[in-house]
């Protein structure tokens, strides 16, 4: 008879001393203690500072080298990485491709529970193969618990095939190991609903993976100051906001900002160097190529005789 594992002794499912009596609350002193609990993450992210700053390091040099990042994961791990992926293109104008999120069962996982498949480890290692996954990339497992066998078929393919590997996890490491470049322990503690990673856990591992792709933006040269430079201009929202920015960097109104923007062809990196170096499109466009899309590189280099 086939025996299931007893994982009570992991981080992510003992029973918070603190919300004993979750269901006597009052509504009040219910939402006081999600604040009060909320702000371990905070904490959680302070103490994995150091692998965090490696994991951004590593992603930034293989992306400027051609490569590629990857998210995978199980019921919300994998959501959440679904939606750090999907939030890039139009944030920093990546290829849609550059950032994928992965999620055992595919696309219907996202809106309907499929948790059963966290257990097929094969159809982890799968998903690298399909997506035929190299030494230059990227794959980050995310499981709370650190044990979901998708993830770790995944890590382990992409390993055996030279990407460099990232982990993220809610448990600490003499708990459970995993094997993977960098290994980061996001750790707030039991749940107010014992079990409920979607809670803390989840929210740790949302502000894990904001602090990775932007910082990992920011390497490659996607940000100048705190501008969001790269940004793909595709509504009236982030037209509005591209003039902005070009306002704010330069002394031009918001009707020559107008002009400047549609003149780049709405791109407000190759705007910006245009105005600044008083080159046109074609010559500030091939800068910009030499120098990997890094706008303080290009204009430093417009300026040399």
């Amino acid at each position: 008879m086939e025996t299931l594992e007893n994982r009570g002794y992991l981080l992510t499912e003992q029973i918070n001393p603190n919300s004993q009596n979750l269901d006597e609350l009052t509504t009040i002193e219910l939402v006081d203690l999600f604040n009060q609990e909320d702000t371990q993450t905070l904490k959680a992210i302070a103490n994995a500072r150091i692998e965090l700053a490696k994991a951004i390091d590593l992603t930034s040099e293989s992306l400027s080298l051609g490569g590629r990042l990857f998210y995978i994961g199980a019921g919300t791990s994998g959501r959440l990485g679904v939606l750090d992926a999907a939030e890039c293109p139009p944030t920093f104008c990546t290829p849609p491709d550059l950032v994928q999120g992965i999620i055992a069962g595919g696309t219907s996982a996202l809106i309907k529970s499929s948790e059963g498949l966290e257990d097929q480890k094969e159809d982890g290692a799968s998903a690298i193969a399909e997506r035929k996954i190299t030494a230059v990339d990227v794959v980050v497992g995310i499981m709370a618990g650190g044990t979901t066998p998708y993830v770790h078929g995944a890590l382990e393919e992409a390993k055996r095939r030279g990407a460099t590997t990232i982990s993220m996890s809610c448990v600490p490491l003499e708990q459970v190991e995993i094997i993977a470049d960098v290994d980061i322990r996001l750790l707030t503690g039991p749940e107010i609903l014992a079990g409920s990673t979607r809670l803390k856990a989840g929210t740790v591992t949302k502000m894990a993976l904001n602090i990775l792709s932007t910082g990992t933006m920011v390497k490659l040269g996607k940000v100048y100051g705190n501008r969001m430079i790269d940004v793909a201009v595709t509504n009236r929202k982030l037209h509005d906001r591209a003039l902005r920015i070009i306002q704010d960097l330069t002394s031009l109104n918001r009707e020559e900002a107008g002009l400047l923007l549609e003149k780049s062809g709405k791109k407000v990196k190759l705007a910006l160097l245009m105005h600044w170096s008083g080159l046109d499109e074609k010559i500030c466009d091939r800068l910009l190529n030499d120098h990997q899309g890094n706008l303080r590189s290009a204009l430093l280099a417009s300026n040399k005789p």
